[in-house]
């Protein structure tokens, strides 16, 4: 089911009527029937998955209880790994099996073998990646004492499985979410009303920019080879904001619909396409995978307490790791790798932590400095993510090179102004609201009831008018 179709639009208000006005008295109704209701929720696209997810689910529930009881450090241990095991287990076999398998067959065609390689006919199980991760951090904060085991399976259940975030996040961890789930929650309608005004952002920036922006993208990089580079470097910069606006898109509406249930989840994206270097890019990015990854890899590797090896070598770990994490293909791990270069001055340097607040804090405009630097780090983004975007390696490589050719400084043969006038107005809102935790939050407080009410209108009306066939988020795949 996706955020974006007329079945969430009568799931929704079905599920919220029910989860106020009939399970109402009752914690334990409420968190029953959103467990119910995230399995409907996940079964609508395949149920043969769902078994998977309630058995990874019942793993590490299970896991958790044994390392909480363990005697020793030993069982603890064994434990531990059992968990990680099987839930890596799961997605290698769903998600890279296919890649090993043919990266090894073409590796050996080199020394003139030539093998057939077995490969699975398998649909990727969506959301695998995102509730894997939410199992593994909740494993290893119960074996760093950091939290206890959570008794209740219903509990659980739901901080796994709560349907705003099932499919594409935000990685949640047990200490934000459970407490949430465990405690009276009371309907608040300032913030319900703050949850649909972030919903409706969400959905704006889903259907009217990164669909919009999908189709140019899609066009210019079927067919790299017959357009210029002008057109090649505007195809790219669509992709950038189809990418953003659909991932950041869903994460609006993922944290609007949990607020309507009195649930606060992980902030996902803060504006970064307003950063000025890679690496606060990176603290503004996907906050909930980055974050993971910094304090479930990073810093048990070392982090930057070592010499200038280990900071590189950490970096470069998970930067790669990061890429892989989303897809089995070359073309990911190159934009990993990508990353990891472009932040390394900033790490080498100590200057990764030098834009820790607001871009332009209490003025309307940059400074030059600060424009410019906003437009280096695009540039560099927007570099690396035609790795993301292509099939293949040779792809990408064919794709860069007739950017740099004599026919970067022609006219672009494709040219959609209302895109492009659709992106300015974008870009101005986002601008305008970047001290917010959402861009659209700006209006609820700068501007007079009657131009609010009449903006929410507008829009309303421009999502409904570019609404077409559903199309997935980018990040069902991941």
């Amino acid at each position: 089911m996706l955020f974006n179709s007329i079945n969430f639009a009568v799931f929704l208000p079905v599920v919220f009527v029910l989860y106020w006005f009939v399970a109402h008295k009752s914690i334990r109704n409420q968190n029953i029937l959103l467990l119910v209701s995230s399995y409907y929720f996940y079964a609508c696209w395949d149920w043969r998955f769902l078994f998977l997810l309630v058995f990874s689910t019942a793993l590490d529930y299970y896991t958790a209880i044994k390392i909480a009881e363990a005697p020793g450090s030993k069982w603890r241990k064994f434990w531990l790994w059992l968990s990680i095991s099987i839930n890596l287990g799961f997605l290698g076999v769903f998600k890279y099996y296919n890649f090993f398998a043919s990266s090894f067959a073409d590796a050996v065609a080199n020394f003139g073998f030539h093998p057939d390689p077995w490969t699975l006919k398998v649909i990727l199980p969506v959301g695998i990646s995102f509730y894997t991760f939410h199992g593994l951090s909740y494993i290893i904060d119960i074996y760093k004492k950091r939290i206890q085991p959570e008794r209740n399976f219903v509990d659980y259940s739901v901080f796994v499985s709560f349907f705003p975030l099932l499919v594409a996040g935000p990685i949640e961890r047990a200490t934000h979410l459970l407490p949430q789930i465990q405690r009276k929650r009371v309907f608040d309608y300032t913030k319900a009303v703050d949850g649909m005004r972030q919903i409706l952002w969400g959905l704006f920036k889903k259907v009217v920019i990164a669909d919009q922006c999908a189709s140019y993208a899609n066009l210019i990089f079927s067919d790299a080879a017959h357009f210029s580079g002008s057109t090649l470097l505007l195809g790219a910069v669509f992709f950038a904001f189809q990418i953003y606006c659909d991932f950041s898109g869903y994460s609006d509406i993922a944290l609007g619909t949990a607020r309507l249930f009195g649930v606060e989840l992980l902030r996902n994206f803060a504006f970064p396409y307003f950063s000025r270097d890679i690496a606060e890019f990176w603290r503004r990015w996907h906050i909930s995978l980055s974050t993971w990854f910094r304090d479930y890899l990073y810093i048990p590797l070392g982090g930057s307490k070592g010499g200038t090896w280990m900071k590189i070598r950490n970096t470069f770990i998970i930067f790669l790791v990061s890429g892989f994490w989303h897809g089995a293909n070359w073309t990911f791990l190159a934009w990993g790798f990508l990353n990891a270069l472009f932040i390394m001055p900033s790490i080498l340097f100590k200057t990764n932590r030098n834009n820790l607040d607001t871009v332009a804090a209490g003025k309307l405009l940059p400074s030059f400095n600060e424009f410019f630097a906003m437009s280096i780090t695009f540039l560099l983004t927007v570099f690396a993510w035609i790795f993301f975007r292509s099939l293949t390696m040779e792809g990408a490589f064919q794709y860069i090179s007739g950017i740099f050719s004599t026919t970067l400084f022609t006219v672009p043969s494709i040219f959609p102004g209302q895109l492009l006038l659709l992106l300015t107005l974008f870009i101005l809102i986002e601008w305008l609201g970047r001290t917010k935790q959402y861009a659209l939050e700006h209006f609820a407080f700068h501007w007079s009831p009657a131009v609010r009410w009449s903006a929410y209108y507008l829009f309303l009306v421009t999502i409904f008018y570019f609404a077409g066939a559903e199309q997935q988020f980018i990040y069902f795949q991941f």
